[in-house]
Order: structure tokens, then C-alpha cells, then sequence
């Protein structure tokens, strides 16, 4: 009986937190479409929709500490819970993430930035194929695709020296767009943050199979 209830309850967290990575997925997809497309509209809507991720990353962080508490799980169960926390809480910087570049978008909205966006859309490119695929390993409890990710994040960090480097030098030859350059610096570092939180979010999920996180035995 314990064991099925146990059982039950593990169940229904592991939902909740697909259907919370799902939002970040969301997220994550919109504000790269509203940064590429100066979309205020998109932009602005991503922005209030944080609020259901922070609530609904409320409710799934609750839903982990009171099966710990009433449960006291042991081995694997408690693995479980112990990434599912961690999961959750770099699923919900991500949606952090994204709103902070449509925040960017709105006060980059009236200036000409679409032209300098190359190597800051081929980051956004990675680092959102970085979030669905750890979401996708967590799904299906794939350790390669885990693994893919972690490989991947060097891609987004190299990326994003070659930007701020590219808006350093962009300041110095047109002091003029020195606005437009910082800005879109913050946003190439918000995408390398999502870059890390994917990562992080697949090393969880490996350290659910193996009780070890960057090779440490924790578990």
C-alpha cells in the first residue's frame, strides 16, 4: 500500500514536471521569436505568463518536499525527488530567462538592432536545442541525450565570447550604438545561462540514474 502510494505520488510530480519544462519550452521559443522579430506583442505576453511558471514551479516544489517528509524515501525514490527539486528549480530560471530578453526586446524596440543579430540567433538556436533536449532526456530517461547536452554547452560559451567580443567592438567603432551593443551583450548572456541551466537540467537527470553529478558519487 505504502509503495503504491509512493508510487502515485512520484507520478504525478514527474507530470507536473513535464508539463512545467513544457512551458519553459514555450517560453524559451517565444522570446527568440520576438527578439527576432521585434514582436512587442509576443514579447509582453511572455513576460506576464512567467507568473503560471512561477505558481505552477510553486506547486511542484511542494508536491517534492512533502513526499520527503511523509515518505522519508530511500535509494532510488529518493534520488528521484532529490533531482526533481534541482530540476525544477533550473526549468523555471529558463522561463526566468526568456522574460529577461523580452524585457530587452521592449526597450530595444525602437531602435535598428535586426541587423546585428547573426551569431546571437545561431546561440539562441543551440541554447533552445539545449532546453528540448534536456526536457526530452528527462521525459524519456535517455542518459544520451543527457549526455548530448552537456557536450553542447562549449558550443554556446565559445558563441558567446565571439559576441561580446563583436560589441566591444562595435562600441569602440560607433560609440553610437553603444546602447544597442550592451543590450544585445545581456541578451547573448542570457542565452548562455539557458545554455547552463539545460546543462545543469541533464546532469540532474544523470545523477537520477547514477547517484553521482560530475562524477561525484552524492548518492
Amino acid at each position: 500500500m505504502y509503495k503504491n502510494k509512493l508510487d502515485e505520488e512520484l507520478s504525478k510530480l514527474h507530470s507536473d514536471l513535464i508539463r512545467l519544462g513544457s512551458m519553459s519550452e514555450d517560453a524559451i521559443n517565444l522570446s527568440i521569436k520576438a527578439l527576432l522579430e521585434c514582436n512587442i506583442e509576443i514579447a509582453n505576453n511572455v513576460i506576464e505568463n512567467d507568473k503560471v511558471v512561477n505558481k505552477l514551479t510553486a506547486v511542484v516544489e511542494s508536491e517534492a518536499l512533502k513526499i520527503l517528509l511523509r515518505r522519508q524515501p530511500v535509494a532510488n525514490d529518493l534520488r528521484v525527488i532529490t533531482g526533481a527539486l534541482k530540476i525544477v528549480s533550473n526549468i523555471e530560471r529558463i522561463a526566468d530567462q526568456a522574460q529577461d530578453i523580452c524585457s530587452i526586446v521592449l526597450n530595444l524596440s525602437e531602435t535598428d538592432y535586426l541587423g546585428k543579430l547573426s551569431k546571437i540567433s545561431t546561440m539562441a538556436d543551440i541554447s533552445k536545442r539545449m532546453v528540448n533536449l534536456s526536457i526530452d532526456s528527462f521525459v524519456k530517461q535517455d542518459l544520451k541525450l543527457a549526455h548530448q547536452v552537456i557536450e553542447m554547452d562549449n558550443d554556446v560559451d565559445e558563441l558567446f565570447l565571439q559576441i561580446k567580443n563583436n560589441m566591444v567592438k562595435l562600441i569602440i567603432e560607433n560609440s553610437d550604438s553603444a546602447d544597442i551593443a550592451i543590450y544585445l551583450m545581456m541578451v547573448a548572456k542570457y542565452f548562455e545561462k539557458i545554455g547552463d541551466h539545460a546543462e545543469n537540467i541533464a546532469e540532474w537527470v544523470v545523477f537520477e540514474h547514477t547517484g553521482a553529478r560530475k562524477n561525484i558519487r552524492l548518492l
